[in-house]
């Protein structure tokens, strides 16, 4: 099983997909955000491979690639300019240059994208392997970060996907990850576009020390308790008591406070957490 499908199918099995759409645009409504809507087939772009079929000579067609100047062989033609069209558009001007030259009075042209190599998309951030990978119109946020190798262990849940619209606006979409497998989600699995790009922020953590098993800085799960943070670092070692712990917690003067800690407390953000010897 590939490292896409493996991550792919995990994700799908534990997290949950939620998209809160964000404006950036001037004098954006917020009562009205835009829905990311699965869009239209790609544009064909350079370097996207294809196939050609004309149904009134199936041996003429073939594979074939969109040329760095946004072109195609057609049989019989030559070069046809496509770029910026989808496969669709692209076969009826086959089609139309097909009829220009005399070729067939009639011509029924299909094409067809089997690697798109043009369309691709940024993915930056709490990714194992951040970079930019080709979409197409039926890749999701999902499928993304699977072909980015999935989440580090100190990703946030919530992502964002910002988009350039036709008017040159940056919009920003805030997907919450965890949201996919809940049934009152009613926003469907979202399709990205080329020239998006995914930023996956670090989440919050917390450090804990002293007496655990294994002290170190983890992520911060929503509404974590001390007792479970505990938990996360293996648990008391002999030595210690899960009665005697403190927080030392960033003040908003600047000024750290320590707080004696009980197990129920909730964990915040940048909580270091002592767990002391028992004094027994």
């Amino acid at each position: 099983m590939s490292i896409r499908s493996t991550v792919c199918t995990a994700l799908v099995l534990v997290l949950g997909c939620q998209v809160a759409p964000i404006s950036l645009a001037a004098g954006a409504s917020a009562a009205e955000p835009p829905a990311m809507a699965v869009g239209p087939l790609a544009p064909l772009g350079p370097q996207d491979a294809i196939t050609i079929h004309i149904d009134e000579d199936p041996t003429l067609g073939g594979p074939g690639t969109v040329g760095d100047d946004g072109t195609i062989r057609v049989p019989y033609v030559g070069s046809v300019p496509v770029g910026g069209l989808s496969p669709d558009a692209a076969a009826r001007r086959a089609e139309q240059a097909l009829r220009d030259g005399k070729f067939f009075v009639n011509p029924h042209v299909t094409i067809t994208v089997t690697q798109s190599l043009s369309q691709r998309v940024s993915v930056l951030g709490e990714v194992k392997t951040p970079g930019r990978y080709p979409v197409d119109a039926k890749t999701s946020v999902v499928d993304l970060i699977a072909q980015a190798g999935g989440f580090t262990e100190l990703s946030a849940d919530v992502i964002y996907v910002s988009r350039t619209d036709a008017a040159g606006n940056v919009r920003k979409f805030a997907v919450n990850m965890r949201g996919l497998n809940d049934p009152k989600n009613t926003m469907p699995e979202q399709a990205l576009r080329g020239g998006d790009s995914v930023f996956v922020p670090r989440a919050d953590q917390f450090f804990i020390l002293g007496e655990v098993q294994k002290p170190a800085m983890y992520k911060l799960e929503p509404n974590m308790t001390v007792l479970q943070a505990i938990s996360v670092a293996g648990g008391v070692t002999l030595k210690g008591s899960d009665r005697r712990v403190e927080i030392k917690r960033p003040g908003k003067n600047g000024v750290d406070q320590v707080i004696k800690a009980k197990a129920n407390d909730l964990v915040q953000p940048g909580d270091v957490i002592r767990v002391k010897e028992s004094i027994f």
